[in-house]
């Protein structure tokens, strides 16, 4: 998991791998995979972020939070399905040991990435994590993320950004959502933006520039979960709300925990053929 590993190694804190099992269905049942960003802090690294508003930074593990949270909720639910939840769990950060702009890391499935922001690190703690779902053969699998500031300007705070390379299982997610009171809302993985990401000491880069940010992220994810029924979520607009408004706290607002459950519910009564 050299992705992953090279993140956390700026930290004095060593990095976890968290795997929350939830057995609801028939013992060898195949298991939903929610895979959740885990940054638990997050300074940018050696590309270091403003130093305003950093102090919220603390919240970039809200992927994370949000899929051990469904899957608490599934077991008190006591749900007829099978859910395991992966969190790369690491800090950002900055110091004589971090990676480097220029560095090259190779994921767990043996492709290299130009690392050229360190601050592009949660799809690279995804990356490995994504690779470790598929090796215990989670579908289908959702990851969720706190992902992109390009999130934010494309959809503001009224909607979860969401990509797939199945649209069955993202109609699906949609509707998981609706029922919940949480809106989705889709962005194309046209492959020509994929040329956005080549590199030419590695197998990708890790950003592709300004343009189509929040896409370019999901396409290079999309290099790690390979042939199985995926749906990313970007929660980077929603994760945090200035007030509160309906069914919404102010502060961290668990968006899309209740459209994760959903989706499992919803599983468990008509399982998913792809």
């Amino acid at each position: 998991m050299g992705a992953f590993l090279g993140v956390a190694q700026g930290s004095h804190q060593p990095p976890k791998l968290i795997v929350l099992d939830y057995k609801g269905d028939a013992p060898g049942a195949t298991s939903i995979g929610l895979v959740g960003k885990g940054i638990t802090f997050d300074t940018g690294g050696i590309s270091i972020k403003p130093s305003q508003g950093m102090q919220e930074m603390k919240s970039d593990m809200a992927g994370g939070a949000e899929v051990i949270a469904a899957v608490k909720a599934l077991a008190e639910l006591k749900a007829k399905v099978n859910v395991t939840a992966v969190v790369p769990a690491t800090e950002n950060m900055p110091g004589g040991s971090a990676m480097r702009p220029g560095d090259i890391v190779r994921a767990m499935n043996g492709k290299t990435i130009e690392v050229v922001n360190t601050d592009a690190e949660g799809r690279l703690i995804l990356a490995d994590a994504l690779c470790y779902a598929r090796s215990l053969g989670l579908s289908p699998v959702v990851d969720v993320a706190t992902l992109t500031g390009a999130m934010q300007i494309a959809l503001g705070k009224v909607a979860i950004g969401a990509m797939t390379n199945d649209e069955a299982l993202l109609e699906r997610v949609k509707g998981a959502g609706d029922a919940a009171g949480e809106r989705v809302w889709q962005l194309p993985l046209f492959d020509e933006y994929k040329e956005l990401l080549d590199s030419e000491v590695a197998d990708m880069k890790n950003v592709g520039g300004r343009e189509a940010g929040s896409i370019t992220a999901a396409l290079f994810l999309r290099e790690f979960i390979e042939d199985t029924p995926w749906v990313h979520l970007d929660i980077a607009g929603v994760d945090q709300r200035d007030e509160v408004k309906g069914i919404f706290l102010k502060g961290s607002s668990g968006t899309g925990v209740r459209t994760l459950i959903n989706l499992a519910l919803s599983l468990a009564e008509r399982p998913f053929s792809g």
